[in-house]
């Protein structure tokens, strides 16, 4: 029997290891070794006869002289506006998920009914299509010759150019895109909130507001910054939505500045540079989610 144990043991030890081992060499290949690559390429200073980076495999001849320049011109030179960018357009598309967003994930976990599922699916319908088919589709709209353009010339506005580089374009297309990322989390989490506690509050002569402040809000924190983290952090990455809807330096972001500085030859190295510094921000910021959910998560079951 104790032999039968000690078998048994060691083959529920072995079974889970083997279960991952498949998610563990999809992160080495796909994640992992090109990020080394990365690394490679951002600390080496030697080109070829292109004029392009040769990749530095070996870390004992990484060479940090290009990657220091780079954090310098990203604080005090060429890329600080690109920062810049990112963080502002980033924080008003966020501002705009969450004044949109909490209200339809509320009105399709609370109220909805029986239309919760249709309206369950026009919300991950966007999903089923490119993201950078919706975003041309955006193109079409706020052309000069574009419907939005259309409908301001039947009060004689315009035409007026959206395309032209304007901050305010970016920050909708981004609140757009990103839009259904913030609402399906955020939903799950009001789907689950215990309706008793919501009739507890009402009960004791709470009116909606105080019942909304008070109870839901606490009790669907951890879901609101899962909500704002997965809708938050892609953004800073983003390119494509600026290079269709403005293409102008004057709204740049980080994500632009690094395909131009990988489109490069000699740039590479300070393309590679710009990735690892915006690894580490999305990183600090992934840091301070996990933080915060654990605080809200022993915050709501205290």
């Amino acid at each position: 029997m104790a032999v039968e144990a000690e078998t048994s043991g060691l083959r529920a030890r072995l079974l889970y290891p083997l279960l991952a081992l498949p998610g563990t060499a999809w992160l080495v290949a796909l994640f992992l070794v090109p990020f080394y690559g990365i690394l490679a390429v951002a600390f080496s200073t030697e080109l070829n006869g292109f004029r392009q980076p040769i990749p530095m495999w070996n870390p004992l001849g990484w060479d940090f002289s290009v990657f220091l320049k780079t954090v310098d011109q990203s604080v005090n030179g060429i890329y600080r506006q690109s920062w810049e960018h990112s963080f502002v357009y980033a924080f008003l598309a966020l501002l705009i998920c969450v004044a949109v967003g909490y209200p339809v994930a509320y009105y399709i976990a609370r109220l909805a009914g029986r239309r919760r599922g249709l309206l369950l699916a026009l919300i991950l319908m966007p999903w089923w299509i490119n993201y950078l088919t919706r975003m041309l589709a955006w193109v079409g709209l706020l052309a000069e010759d574009g419907y939005v353009n259309d409908f301001l010339g039947w009060f004689s506005i315009g035409p007026v150019d959206f395309l032209g580089g304007h901050a305010y374009v970016v920050i909708i297309a981004l609140a757009y895109g990103y839009l259904p990322f913030f609402i399906v989390p955020l939903y799950a989490s009001l789907d689950r909130l215990d309706q008793s506690l919501i009739e507890a509050s009402r009960d004791l002569g709470k009116g909606s507001a105080r019942t909304f402040f008070y109870v839901t809000l606490p009790l669907t924190r951890v879901g609101l910054i899962t909500a704002m983290a997965i809708t938050a952090l892609p953004m800073f990455g983003d390119f494509y939505t600026n290079t269709l809807v403005s293409s102008s330096p004057s709204t740049a972001m980080i994500g632009n500045a690094i395909e131009t500085a990988l489109a490069g030859g000699t740039t590479r190295s300070q393309g590679a540079s710009l990735v690892l510094l915006l690894s580490f921000v999305l990183l600090f910021f992934m840091g301070y989610y996990l933080l915060m959910s654990i605080r809200a998560s022993k915050a709501a079951t205290r």
